[in-house]
């Protein structure tokens, strides 16, 4: 067993709104909470909250509350942190949706959420409004942020003036938020989180990032991701931090915004960090202005860690988490500049580890020196989910009796206590931070009339870190080809879940059980 080397931090038994703005000073109101990257506009705390208590206030009056779930469909935009928390100050929970989601996907999930009402943008209107009529959402329950003719606009919520509603509920049972993670294996499954998941996470991560109320965070990582909702939306709100918006990733706007903004720390996962280290374009801009800088969502390696930090001068930390812990369980602190930047650091406060031998089940001890024997990284804490929705059996296979996650990745301890990430027992491929399913991609394939077989892997790439490769039997007489493939793919997925190689083959290996040698592919 091991523990984090700091202290327990006190959780307070509280929602995530009253967490972040009940006792808000009047200094602190008149703070800058967000500021929208391409436009420059801004919005003290004091506004912010008033808007999510006014939102709060019209979800109450169209009878939303306890019990309804309510998507939020949306890229980084300043309103979002209002819709969110508004939703979360009603007692509803929300349910964050891809904004790169097709139909399908989208559909999918509004209905195993059983979301009942949708908020979006009208760029992604089309996707929005088709998946809402799948899920039995009718028109006049889908609000667009930025207003749309025909549609329910949200500064029309704001303008009713309904008092935000007096609500009870336990925050260590009451569900906040449910993301969606493919977990170890299969289709994206809901991940319940609590208020005190939530509120958890954030008072964890405190000792750990140095993350202050003078600081201009950037914010482009999706706030419907976990990593973006936990570490921007909710810690950078909960220091009073100024939180500039992106609704996407471009390099040279990344990078203006940067300069401009004056932003001094950055949250980052490892692709951008390959354009940090090796793209010519960095080099026009002055980021003297960014002070610190991690990286999570995906592994990280030491020498790409290294390469950002020589080139900009930023103090580089690295993280661990996932959906289903709310995500953080691991990071570098901040004052540890001898530990490699490969590593995931340490846990956290509040957090218990395991490393467990795969094939004997047997707990690894902390080695004298050098790394521990590999094994499979379980956790507990108070950032452990709920569990999975309307998934019982995932659930029991994921979190055992005694209140440990089993991560399904692959770690080592070093003689430090310091862990790193060196494989993954799950099968998920992770494309630029975002999970992919092979399972799920697997299943599309063989869809298709011309394929007979089909089997997907995680091909390492410099750039995304790993790309879905699909191995591929063509049915007799077809003339199937690598792009009529990645072709039919796309058109059914979000861009992260593209295939972007493909090989074909006589068979597809597998064991005598049926199941798909993936080892046996990933060698060719």
């Amino acid at each position: 067993m091991f523990r984090s080397p700091y202290p327990d931090e006190v959780i307070p038994n509280v929602s995530v709104y009253d967490f972040l703005f009940r006792d808000l000073s009047a200094d602190d109101a008149a703070r800058v909470a967000l500021i929208d990257g391409p436009t420059g506009d801004e919005t003290s705390y004091g506004a912010l909250k008033a808007q999510i208590d006014l939102l709060a206030g019209a979800l109450a009056a169209r009878g939303i509350g306890i019990g309804d779930v309510v998507a939020l469909h949306s890229p980084n935009v300043p309103a979002f942190a209002t819709v969110f928390h508004g939703i979360l100050r009603s007692g509803a929970t929300a349910t964050t949706v891809n904004a790169l989601y097709t139909v399908e996907e989208m559909a999918r999930q509004l209905q195993d959420s059983r979301a009942t009402m949708l908020f979006t943008v009208s760029p992604l209107i089309t996707v929005a409004s088709e998946s809402a009529a799948f899920a039995g959402i009718p028109d006049e329950r889908i609000i667009v942020l930025d207003g749309l003719d025909g549609y329910t606009g949200l500064r029309d919520l704001l303008a009713e003036g309904a008092p935000a509603p007096e609500v009870s509920f336990d925050p260590a049972t009451h569900v906040a938020v449910i993301p969606y993670s493919s977990g170890t294996t299969g289709f994206a499954k809901g991940v319940q989180l609590s208020h005190t998941n939530l509120v958890a996470n954030v008072a964890q991560c405190a000792p750990v990032l140095d993350v202050s109320d003078e600081d201009r965070i950037l914010a482009f990582l999706p706030f419907f991701h976990i990593y973006g909702m936990t570490i921007l939306l909710n810690l950078a709100l909960s220091r009073h931090a100024a939180l500039i918006t992106l609704p996407r990733f471009d390099l040279a706007q990344f990078l203006q915004v940067i300069q401009d903004q004056k932003v001094s720390f950055v949250f980052i996962a490892p692709p951008v960090a390959v354009a940090l280290a090796k793209h010519p374009l960095v080099d026009q801009f002055d980021l003297s202005s960014v002070r610190g800088m991690m990286s999570g969502a995906a592994p990280m390696d030491e020498s790409l860690a290294n390469a950002v930090t020589a080139r900009l001068g930023v103090h580089m930390q690295q993280g661990y988490g996932m959906s289903e812990l709310s995500p953080v369980s691991h990071v570098i602190p901040p004052d540890r500049d001898d530990l490699s930047r490969g590593t995931i650091g340490f846990p956290i406060a509040n957090i218990e580890c395991k490393i467990v031998d795969v094939e004997t089940g047997a707990e690894l001890d902390m080695p004298a020196e050098g790394s521990s024997r590999p094994g499979e990284l379980w956790v507990r804490g108070p950032n452990v989910m709920l569990g999975y929705l309307g998934q019982e059996q995932a659930t029991h296979e994921t979190v055992d009796d005694d209140g440990f996650l089993h991560t399904g990745d692959i770690a080592q301890v070093n003689h430090d206590g310091s862990f790193q990430i060196v494989d993954r027992l799950k099968e998920l491929i992770k494309y630029k931070g975002y999970q992919v399913a092979p399972a799920e991609l697997e299943a599309l394939l063989l869809t298709h009339p011309e394929i007979a077989d089909a089997a997907v892997v995680a091909q390492p790439d410099p750039a995304a870190g790993e790309i879905p490769k699909a191995f591929v039997v063509r049915r007799e007489g077809s003339a199937l080809t690598e792009g009529d493939v990645m072709t039919f793919v796309a058109e059914h997925v979000a861009p992260h879940k593209k295939v972007r190689a493909v090989a074909f083959i006589d068979a597809v290996p597998k064991s005598s059980a049926g199941k798909i040698l993936r080892k046996d592919l990933r060698g060719r």
